[in-house]
Parts: structure tokens; sequence; C-alpha cells
């Protein structure tokens, strides 16, 4: 995980209110609630999740994720909409400093 991705999932999740957790052993968030793994930029759930509990809305077209920020087209676009929709509470937890 890079830094920029490790900065995003940490203000992402104080923009919904997340506790997040570190284990000694692996460079992952957790939550506690239940307490699991917690990755929006790489888990469908996690990322409707957060798109649920910070308000972020979003539509999807032509398969391009596109919320406050447009993603670049990739082939992948489950993972377009996940990082758009951290990009977004990102972006809500930034202003909430």
């Amino acid at each position: 995980m890079t830094d920029k991705d490790r900065e995003l999932l940490e203000l992402a999740a104080k923009a919904a209110g997340l506790m997040l957790w570190t284990h000694a052993n692996d460079d992952g968030f957790y939550i506690s609630d239940p307490m699991r793994r917690w990755n929006p930029l790489d888990n469908d759930g996690d990322a409707l999740r957060l798109a649920i509990k910070t308000k972020v809305l979003f539509d999807m077209q032509d398969h391009v994720g596109q919320l406050i920020f447009e993603e670049g087209i990739q082939s992948d676009s489950e993972a377009e909409a996940r990082r758009a929709i951290t990009r977004a509470a990102a972006e809500i937890g930034k202003a909430m400093t």
C-alpha cells in the first residue's frame, strides 16, 4: 500500500467516523465492529458502506465512476468506483480537520 493510499484511507475513515487499527505484521487497516480488515479501495462492501456513511452520491455512466472526481478510464470499473468513493470521502475527512 502506498503512503498516498494510506492517507486516503485514514481521511475517509475519519469522514465515516471509523476508528482504524493496525497490526504489527500487517500494513493494512482494521476496524472494530466487528474487528475486521477495512479497505474500501479493494473491497466493494467497504466502499459501499463508506459511501452510505459519508452520504457520497455517485453516478455510473458507461462504467466510469463519477463523483466529485472523475477517475480515468481503466479496465476495472469496480476499482474506479471504489477509488472515487474513497477519494470523495477523504475530501470530506480533510475538510473536517
